[in-house]
């Protein structure tokens, strides 16, 4: 979504209906209940759009992409100091996905984002 952003596109609505409407299921699967299900649907909805909007430390770099470590560490407490090893391999990561992901064309980033390795 941030590439999309980025790139100057709106993200497809198909897309990220799909996107709930898995993570919907698979809540269901794990045997949820309807209103335990729309209370986590409604966290992670608030979630999602918190990482969206403060993943990024600074956007001045067209194809850079500084990861924002105090967002981070608070929705994953395992990674708690920005120097530790998990941290740095979590911040590579995805790093190197956003990298690669903005190389992609719109048409079929995520299609082809499955093939990243990393």
């Amino acid at each position: 979504m941030i590439i999309f952003k980025k790139k100057g596109k709106k993200f497809d609505q198909d897309s990220y209906d799909s996107l709930f409407y898995n993570l919907e299921n698979d809540l269901r699967e794990l045997g949820f209940g309807d209103v335990s299900v729309n209370t986590k649907m409604k966290n992670l909805n608030k979630i999602l759009y918190d990482i969206l909007l403060k993943i990024e430390i600074s956007d001045t770099k067209k194809n850079g992409f500084q990861m924002n470590s105090n967002l981070i560490m608070k929705y994953f407490n395992h990674l708690n100091e920005p120097k530790n090893d998990k941290f740095l391999k979590f911040e590579s990561y995805f790093t190197n996905f956003y990298k690669f992901c903005f190389e992609l064309s719109l048409k079929n980033m995520i299609k082809d984002a499955l093939n990243y390795r990393f």
